[in-house]
């Protein structure tokens, strides 16, 4: 039976279609190659999901006693969190919503299987 930890960060304030770009990069790749894609990633939600792996790999090796160089992404999302709604005036006294998006990050970290 394989132990699978994670770790989650909750009302990450940046769009959660943002952060899935980057999750599909790093679902079933090894740790350390994820925390490199991560690291050289131009984009704005890649600091937030590195955070969120360190933590997943730190859970497994604390809390578990895995070696974190056996250790591969199982699986990495994000869920949509609540939507903060503002306004900003227009003309002719309309008004136009500005929704302030936040995501539940969440990644699964598991040691790879001996086949």
């Amino acid at each position: 039976m394989t132990t699978k930890v994670k770790a989650t960060a909750k009302y990450v304030r940046i769009s959660p279609t943002k952060v899935r770009q980057l999750t599909r990069l790093i679902a079933g790749q090894h740790v350390d190659e994820a925390k490199r894609i991560l690291q050289f990633a131009d984009k704005s939600a890649a600091d937030p999901l590195l955070k969120v792996l360190n933590s997943a790999i730190a859970n497994a090796e604390n809390n578990d006693d895995l070696d974190p160089d056996e250790l591969y992404v199982d699986q990495a999302f994000a869920d949509e969190g609540p939507t903060l709604k503002r306004y900003q005036p227009r003309a002719l006294g309309r008004a136009y919503r500005i929704r302030k998006r936040t995501s539940h990050i969440t990644v699964v970290v598991a040691p790879a299987e001996e086949n």
